[in-house]
């Protein structure tokens, strides 16, 4: 394996679902509301899609799904979603560590607008970048994990791929990255320095 590839919500941050859950309580909806209309209403799954490719704009994605949970207010929807993320340091570290090992590193996000990263520690942990909105695919369509592995310069059977949802870490598989499907720094980090062949703690 010589290039590393991960996520950034619930993989190089702290839990999505867990920040979900907090909005909704935050909001007077039982804490699970989010999750279900992400499950079970299609006009959800269809906003989320466009959203993360770039077809619709973060205000008209809030318009959406505030309309869908019964919410009077929507502006700044998508920063009070995720108001309850913070940075995952090991698994950070474990990224920069693996850069200075020699392993070619990678982003691969589906992004809820763009304009929410911290790109001033992008130069130092990654050699490619690949934003969903930025580039108009998504995970997991095959062709966002090539455009990855293509910006890291590295043939895809080569890549390990970290993701916190299993039918990214599917997508990954099927066109020939092994994937590690993260449940926690203390988990995936041994896994990736089995893979990687390198010391990450």
């Amino acid at each position: 394996m010589k290039a590393l590839l991960v996520d950034f919500g619930g993989v190089l941050t702290t839990n999505v679902f867990q920040s979900f859950r907090a909005f909704c309580a935050s909001e007077g909806l039982d804490p699970d509301a989010l999750i279900e209309v992400f499950r079970t209403r299609p006009e959800a799954q269809e906003a989320v899609r466009a959203v993360e490719t770039g077809a619709i704009s973060e205000e008209e994605f809030s318009a959406r799904l505030g309309g869908l949970l019964g919410l009077a207010r929507t502006d700044g929807l998508v920063d009070r979603l995720l108001a309850g993320l913070g940075r995952d340091e090991a698994m950070v570290a474990a990224v920069r560590r693996a850069r200075a090992a020699g392993v070619r590193t990678g982003l691969v996000s589906n992004s809820l607008g763009t304009g929410r990263y911290d790109r001033s520690v992008f130069p130092e942990l990654f050699d490619g970048v690949v934003i969903s909105g930025e580039v108009g695919l998504r995970k997991p369509e095959p062709e966002i994990y090539l455009l990855a592995a293509e910006r890291v310069g590295v043939a895809p059977e080569a890549c390990v791929f970290v993701d916190d949802l299993r039918v990214n870490c599917q997508g990954a598989e099927a066109v020939g990255m092994t994937a590690v499907l993260h449940r926690g720094a203390e988990r995936t980090i041994p896994r990736l320095e089995e893979l990687l062949d390198v010391e990450l703690r």
